[in-house]
């Protein structure tokens, strides 16, 4: 099965791709009912893709039957109506593990992410992700963040491997990404994805257009799907005065928000699920919950950004 085939196989429409949160119950265990309300509530929102068990719904914390019956449970409540991407990583023995308990729960695709610790050399980081797409028949798209940031003939290896199908960048450096882009596209043509992997992707979206990155993750359409829908179509639409003014109302104050304090990018959204009604619980160590005064600050944040989408009416 040729790049094109499993990039085709998996099927990524556009529109914002829900990174759910897992669910925890009063005890800190999973609480799949609530995990999978919440999978059911984005779909029915309108999420283009499901990314189970990934950065946002805590994989790190995660033990691997935990992560199994999480992945298990995106595929039922989704039924085939939008892909389920499921999270894997840590070393190679282990992202191999997580790759097969992926498949077997049934997910579409794979979000290969960065390797536990180490910091490791192209070449070694270019083995371990082809070993990892070697090990299922499901399509990997590659996270580059943290300890794995590739040079741009690092990612014509991996374009030309067999069962690695995009990138999705976590890293920011614009200047890298177009390089990435041209090389690709010059020595492996066809349909290699990239996705925008920041958080609060919108916030820098626009640039990330420029260099042909159309699609991107979106941690807000967890807790305001409406509002991640209509940037999202005001973006496709060429409608610069509605994306400006929810990045100068709405995005700009929540990334400033989300940015006093470390891993906010996980519990204050966290936070926004509770703060709509679904009770999710609170997130696992080592991360921590928001002080009071943020969460209301969230609120706040919140409570304008629909605001300006009534003005928009």
């Amino acid at each position: 099965m040729t790049s094109a085939d499993l990039v085709q196989r998996l099927g990524i429409p556009s529109g914002p791709l829900f990174f759910p949160v897992t669910a925890y119950g009063a005890d800190g265990s999973v609480d799949l009912d609530t995990y999978r309300a919440h999978v059911r509530q984005g779909v029915a929102a309108g999420a283009a893709a499901v990314f189970a068990c990934c950065g946002t719904g805590e994989f790190h914390a995660l033990t691997p039957e935990e992560f199994e019956a999480c992945v298990r449970a995106a595929v039922e409540e989704t039924a085939g109506r939008v892909p389920v991407v499921a999270g894997a990583g840590y070393g190679t023995a282990l992202a191999v593990r997580y790759a097969r308990l992926a498949e077997a729960a049934g997910a579409g695709g794979l979000l290969a992410m960065p390797p536990y610790l180490v910091v490791a050399g192209q070449e070694g980081l270019l083995r371990h992700y082809r070993e990892m797409a070697a090990a299922t028949a499901l399509p990997v798209i590659v996270y580059q963040r943290d300890n794995a940031v590739f040079t741009p003939e690092t990612v014509v290896g991996l374009a030309r491997t067999e069962g690695i199908i995009g990138l999705k960048d976590g890293l920011g450096d614009l200047d890298l990404m177009q390089r990435i882009v041209s090389a690709v596209r010059t020595e492996v043509p066809g349909d290699f994805l990239y996705f925008n992997g920041l958080p609060t992707a919108e916030q820098t979206q626009l640039s990330y257009l420029a260099i042909g990155v159309n699609l991107y993750s979106s941690a807000v359409f967890c807790f305001a799907p409406e509002i991640a829908l209509a940037f999202h179509r005001a973006l496709i639409d060429g409608d610069r005065a509605t994306v400006d003014r929810l990045l100068d109302g709405f995005y700009r104050p929540f990334v400033e928000l989300r940015a006093r304090g470390r891993g906010y990018a996980v519990s204050l959204v966290k936070a926004g699920v509770r703060m709509r009604g679904l009770d999710v619980g609170e997130v696992r160590p080592p991360l921590h919950e928001p002080g009071e005064d943020h969460v209301k600050q969230l609120a706040e944040i919140i409570e304008r950004g629909y605001a300006l989408l009534e003005e928009a009416q």
